[in-house]
């Protein structure tokens, strides 16, 4: 309890004192509490001017050291990610709050920063920045996305062959075909089927037959080209879109496809296993179709005349690739 005198002009002073150093205990009380860092230090010099406990007990003390020094793992100069520069605003005053993420140099964990230009005790622009743990919620953001991706692949990939499937076939199919419409290109499309199958299932097992599947889409996607699109559409069915490609260079490709599926041969337990395919081909010029282009219904169509080609091929005797022409 204070006593003092009224009209003594000492004892108020001696009030205004202690009023003051209760004020700046209180406040150290406070951020030396906070489950956060809290530092300033000079926006000039980079000079550490205080750092609460928290930052202390995890990057040790100021020691008369800059932030860099301190705070970063083998720093000998500013950071270069230092956000000083969004601090100050085109007149040099302090330009507001900014908010970031960051992973710490020297402990790894990462940090939502809040950073601030403000006047020091001294007149002097400072930097402050608030800086809380965020690793947990960081880590199962991470998590979560890695899922997503995991599933969004699993939705576009055949389990089996490790391949596109149907569904990621159309989709990227329809991002080629605009693709090729805006340059005036043609699109072909090739569609094969492993010629009697059933029978490698039949003779051997479903194992020998899943074996031939995975060495065939593998040999299949080491023909086609980086920018040609590979699917397994069926259970022994193949279809690959080709942009800016002519009937006569489809059937190049398919041609190379069905002498090195005719050539390859697949070793399994108890012996070799060799497989062909039968082809289709059917191409579009974008740049000549008339009216309102609807991608999914040209593929379909496409795909359609591909089909009836390849189903000639079986007919003809297999292990061969027929042409539809031009749709």
């Amino acid at each position: 309890m204070i006593s003092i005198s009224a009209g003594s002009d000492s004892a108020s002073g001696s009030v205004a004192v202690m009023d003051e150093n209760h004020s700046y205990q209180a406040i150290e009380t406070i951020l030396n509490s906070l489950d956060a860092l809290v530092y300033v230090s000079d926006m000039q010099t980079y000079d550490l001017l205080y750092i609460n406990d928290y930052g202390a007990a995890e990057w040790g003390p100021i020691a008369g050291r800059k932030c860099f020094q301190v705070l970063q793992a083998g720093q000998d100069s500013p950071c270069h990610f230092c956000t000083n520069n969004r601090l100050l605003n085109a007149e040099g005053k302090p330009a507001g709050v900014y908010v970031w993420e960051f992973q710490n140099t020297l402990n790894g964990r990462w940090y939502q920063c809040r950073d601030q230009a403000i006047y020091w005790i001294d007149g002097r622009l400072v930097r402050i920045e608030i800086a809380t743990d965020i690793t947990d919620r960081k880590e199962m953001e991470q998590q979560l996305a890695k899922a997503k991706a995991l599933a969004e692949r699993q939705a576009n990939t055949d389990e089996l062959t490790q391949m596109y499937n149907r569904r990621a076939f159309f989709n990227i199919s329809r991002q080629v075909f605009h693709q090729v419409h805006r340059a005036g290109q043609r699109l072909a499309v090739v569609m094969f089927d492993l010629d009697h199958f059933k029978q490698v299932n039949d003779q051997w097992n479903h194992a020998a037959g899943d074996a031939v599947l995975v060495n065939i889409s593998a040999l299949a996607q080491s023909i086609v080209r980086g920018s040609d699109v590979l699917a397994r559409v069926g259970g022994e069915e193949f279809a690959v879109v080709l942009p800016d490609t002519d009937i006569e260079q489809a059937k190049q490709l398919a041609e190379r496809m069905r002498a090195g599926f005719e050539q390859h041969k697949i070793v399994i337990e108890g012996g070799e296993i060799s497989c062909t395919a039968s082809f289709g081909i059917a191409c579009a010029n974008l740049a000549e179709l008339s009216g309102e282009l609807e991608p999914q219904a040209i593929l379909e169509d496409l795909l359609h005349a591909a089909d009836k080609a390849m189903m000639q091929a079986k007919v003809s005797g297999r292990n061969r690739v027929c042409i539809n022409g031009q749709i």
